[in-house]
């Protein structure tokens, strides 16, 4: 009852309803004195209701406060909603869908802080090995007395070494942006033989280098709803993986087709597969199996998933060792 007083605008209707009252008495008393009594009675009963009904709202807002400072200490486990009717429960309610949204929210400022320190930590540790090659030749080079043709060597080592870096860092910040969801993948109709031709392109030296053949099959026609330019990276990355892994002389083979449920990229190779135990974590970051080459970093294929997850697709691999491997990539019609 106190507490409620604190309110001025509480104070001033008590005020009037006690001092209409007040005069409604005495006037009443003035003409007929049981009139007084009663209109005393009347008086008196509506503003003990009116004191008992208010001080109960003003407890629930009270609650509602003490509630959001629980939630500014960060305890977002409590509940306050309930189902009676009236504007208060309906103010419950809300406040408690938005707090559970803030929660939400914070989460996902959590987790999105640890992507991002993930990704600084990956791309120092990928660094540190080209970065000590290239200390160790730039000391190297500095001796006065080392013959032209060790100083061409090294030089050339330290541009390879450049070289790498570069792409290392392009692609992993390629893969952060698309982790983080900073990248819009554009929505366009994309012909999948426009697709693998444009894609084929870059790749055509190394498969010439290892005398390999490519086979490229399918319905002219097939077509998928995505992002010409992203996708044409994951399967310059998925081809280049198949190439890495198969012998000179191999075969590269891709097919593609579409039906009523999804378009289908199948990219497969003759090369020496992929163990048993590898095949489960060959799509996680920077994950080499035990045939990886010498020089991979086991990128590709995580960034390639990663650009197919997001656009309503979904990237598979059979493989049995010293028989070859195939890639299924399908491009869904309607959202999974």
């Amino acid at each position: 009852m106190i507490s409620i007083l604190r309110n001025r605008e509480i104070r001033v209707l008590f005020t009037l309803m006690i001092g209409i009252s007040a005069i409604g008495i005495i006037l009443s008393a003035i003409i007929n004195p049981v009139s007084g009594i009663i209109m005393f009675i009347f008086s008196s009963s509506l503003i003990f209701c009116t004191i008992l009904f208010t001080s109960k709202r003003y407890k629930q807002i009270a609650k509602l406060s003490r509630y959001l400072r629980c939630i500014r200490n960060g305890e977002h486990s409590l509940d306050i909603r309930d189902n009676e009717e009236g504007e208060l429960s309906i103010l419950k309610n809300e406040i408690y869908k938005f707090t559970l949204m803030l929660s939400k929210q914070g989460e996902f400022l959590k987790k999105d802080k640890e992507r991002l320190a993930e990704a600084i930590s990956d791309i120092s540790h990928q660094l540190k090995t080209p970065l000590t090659s290239i200390i160790v030749m730039t000391d190297l080079l500095s001796q006065h007395n080392l013959k032209p043709e060790k100083r061409m060597e090294f030089t050339k080592k330290i541009e390879v070494q450049l070289e790498r870096m570069e792409w290392l860092l392009t692609s992993l910040l390629k893969l952060s942006k698309i982790d983080a969801g900073a990248v819009t993948f554009k929505t366009d109709k994309v012909l999948v033989s426009e697709l693998i031709e444009k894609a084929m392109n870059p790749l055509l030296i190394p498969i010439e280098l290892k005398q390999q053949d490519l086979v490229i099959e399918g319905d002219q026609r097939a077509s998928f709803i995505g992002d010409f330019n992203w996708t044409i990276e994951a399967i310059i990355n998925i081809t280049k993986n198949c190439i890495e892994h198969t012998q000179n002389q191999g075969t590269i083979s891709i097919f593609f087709e579409e039906n009523p449920l999804y378009t289908e990229i199948k990219i497969s190779d003759s090369g020496r597969g992929i163990s048993r135990e590898d095949l489960p974590r060959i799509f996680k970051r920077f994950y080499k199996g035990k045939n990886a080459n010498e020089g991979s970093v086991g990128i590709g294929l995580a960034m390639a998933k990663s650009i197919i997850d997001n656009q309503n697709g979904h990237i598979s691999v059979k493989s049995k060792e010293n028989q070859g491997t195939q890639f299924s990539v399908k491009f869904y019609k309607k959202r999974k």
